[in-house]
């Protein structure tokens, strides 16, 4: 006869108990599953059904193999930074300890770590992580390029991201649900009026453009209505995202840098340095491993 397989015990046969809140910074312990719950600024705002029960079923199986990460949170218990997916499912299987990782996070930190696993793991669909983008600034007063430097990403694309959260919400649903791409999103952006912004988005679909057929469908649009962005707009727009690359890469580099952009797209990177010793370590900040 078959023996009856338990759940997987995963990490939980290898680590201690926690009972209480003497914890040290990235201490690995096992916790009670009662004793945590989810972040309440959590940016996925939704779950998919299919893929928690496929998570179940690995769990069932494996253990909980990669631990959640916490921080301390209320009344001695811990609040989820990442891995709410994974409580869920450990929940729902009825377990009574799951292995956690807790980390002394201020707020800010733990919102921007939670964002970062949720985009790593392409968790997050295009509105859920603008969403999170807006939230971040508004909610702890980070520029743009305060928050590009946090997250990992340049200023120019989460000010890209953060304008989609204009358009209308029949298009914002149509981006969450993968109708249209980001790219799509982007090109509607500069159209002022939402009816006609519906209306070339349904085209889209109907037609199956793709992002490059669509934006120049958007130019004929606001060429025809006298609408389209001057070239001295363009010019602004196109030095603001050099200067951001600049930016970002002097403080990689800690050295002036120069890009040197031409008229047919080609150009210059020019890094400033004294000595042999500085060039080499330029070359070492750069280099791919």
């Amino acid at each position: 006869m078959t023996k009856k397989r338990g759940l997987g015990k995963g990490l939980a046969a290898l680590i201690p108990e926690q009972d209480n809140q003497t914890y040290l910074d990235n201490q690995l312990v096992e916790v009670l599953i009662n004793n945590i719950y989810p972040n309440p600024k959590q940016p996925r705002q939704r779950i998919d059904e299919k893929n928690l029960n496929e998570l179940m079923e690995s769990i069932k199986t494996h253990g909980l193999i990669q631990p959640i990460i916490v921080r301390p949170g209320q009344n001695s218990k811990y609040e989820i930074i990442a891995g709410e997916r994974r409580w869920q499912a450990c929940q729902k299987l009825k377990m009574e300890k799951v292995p956690v990782i807790i980390k002394n996070y201020s707020d800010l930190e733990a919102s921007a770590a939670a964002l970062i696993e949720n985009i790593q793991r392409e968790d997050l669909n295009a509105i859920e992580e603008a969403s999170a983008y807006k939230s971040l600034m508004d909610n702890y007063h980070l520029t743009q390029e305060e928050l590009s430097l946090r997250v990992g990403k340049s200023r120019s694309f989460i000010a890209n991201m953060v304008r989609i959260l204009g358009l209308p919400k029949e298009i914002k649903d149509m981006l969450a649900e993968e109708l249209i791409t980001v790219g799509h999103a982007r090109a509607l952006v500069p159209i002022q009026d939402s009816e006609t912004q519906i209306k070339l988005t349904l085209k889209i679909l109907k037609q199956q453009l793709s992002v490059r057929k669509t934006e120049e469908l958007v130019k004929k649009y606001l060429e025809s209505t006298g609408k389209e962005p001057s070239r001295t707009e363009k010019s602004s727009e196109v030095n603001n995202e050099i200067k951001e690359l600049e930016l970002l890469l002097e403080q990689k580099l800690g050295k002036k840098v120069q890009i040197k952009v031409n008229a047919n797209g080609s150009g210059k990177l020019i890094i400033d340095y004294h000595n042999q010793k500085e060039l080499i370590n330029i070359i070492e900040n750069i280099k791919i491993n």
